[in-house]
This record gives C-alpha cells, sequence and structure tokens, in this order.
C-alpha cells in the first residue's frame, strides 16, 4: 500500500505527528490494536510481561488466553535486555495494583 510507505517516509521527518495519528486511530480500533501487539509477541518484538502490560491483562489471565488460542507462551530471560524490561514491566504492574 503506498499510504503505509508514505507513512515510514513521513515518520523520518515528523514523527511525532505520525505516532500521534496511529496511537489516536488504534485507541479507536480496539480490536486491530489488540492483533498488533500479539503479532509483535508472536516475532518476538515484545516479550510476554510488555505483552500484558499493552493490554492491559495481568500475566496469569493472558497466560490462559493465549493457551486457550493455541499460542504459545514464551516466559523466560534470554539476554540482559529481557532482564531491564521484565523488571519494568514488572514495576508497572506492581504500581497500578497499588
Amino acid at each position: 500500500m503506498w499510504q503505509l510507505k508514505q507513512l515510514e517516509k513521513l515518520r523520518e521527518l515528523e514523527p511525532d505527528v505520525v505516532d500521534g495519528a496511529i496511537q489516536m486511530f488504534l485507541e479507536r480500533e480496539i480490536a486491530l490494536n489488540e492483533k498488533l501487539i500479539i503479532g509483535a509477541y508472536m516475532d518476538g518484538d515484545i516479550n510476554f510481561s510488555k505483552t500484558a502490560e499493552l493490554l492491559k491483562i495481568h500475566p496469569v489471565k493472558l497466560r490462559e488466553r493465549f493457551l486457550s488460542m493455541g499460542i504459545p507462551v514464551k516466559i523466560g530471560i534470554s539476554s540482559n535486555e529481557e532482564i531491564l524490561a521484565e523488571t519494568v514491566s514488572a514495576r508497572k504492574i506492581q504500581d497500578k495494583s497499588k
């Protein structure tokens, strides 16, 4: 699609404009946003904790949901970057539950 190509080019020049427009669109299109998040998880772009955070679902509930959908649950840390990401996500979840 030419629109996606143009958005990608425009984002290089005006990232705030494009990111804001995409964010507004995804806030309105909840089902699409969920599919994008789950797709990013399945592609390994985000970890399980980040997926739970973005979907605003407790990790245990997300695990149950994924298993019922046949989506493999990848839990575990394989790099220093993942350790940091897991720590940040866990703190955000903990702060929200207080």
